[in-house]
């Protein structure tokens, strides 16, 4: 894959910013509305700029998306009480007054029962196991006709 400038690189992280190539490429080149006019467009077309743009995008969605690994990592913590919440509390601070705090307890109870059962059908700990035995007969009717039959 060709080497990109820097300028280049500018160009594709402004363009994936604003999706607007003569604006990305004004930004990343300093350079009059008619030149980006021109050659925004341009750079867009050239192979190593579409696959740069294109692994950025994937690199900036797997920053934002979360695996699979790390949402089954919250729930266990989730369920083992690991994880802290920031609550407001009011506590009277006297004569009438009082005083808003936040403290960090540990989540409620049905949260960390909702995680439990949300990783128990994960490994499908709450399927029902049915045995059928048995013998079940299989009947065949013959109902077509042959060529030629009376249908009398």
């Amino acid at each position: 894959m060709n080497k990109l400038t820097e300028k280049q690189k500018a160009f594709c992280d402004y363009y994936i910013e604003s999706l607007n190539a003569t604006e990305s490429y004004k930004k990343a080149y300093n350079c009059s509305d008619r030149v980006a006019n021109i050659n925004g467009p341009k750079l867009l077309v050239k192979t190593s700029i579409k696959n740069y743009i294109s692994e950025r995008l994937k690199q900036i969605n797997d920053e934002r998306i979360a695996k699979a690994e790390e949402v089954l990592e919250f729930l266990s913590k989730s369920m083992r009480g690991e994880i802290k919440e920031e609550v407001v509390v009011v506590e009277s601070v006297g004569e009438g007054a009082t005083e808003a705090r936040i403290i960090k307890k540990q989540i409620a109870a049905r949260d960390r029962i909702k995680a439990a059962e949300l990783l128990g059908k994960r490994y499908a700990l709450f399927t029902e196991k049915v045995n059928v035995d048995g013998n079940m007969g299989v009947v065949i009717i013959d109902d077509i006709k042959e060529d030629g039959a009376d249908e009398n």
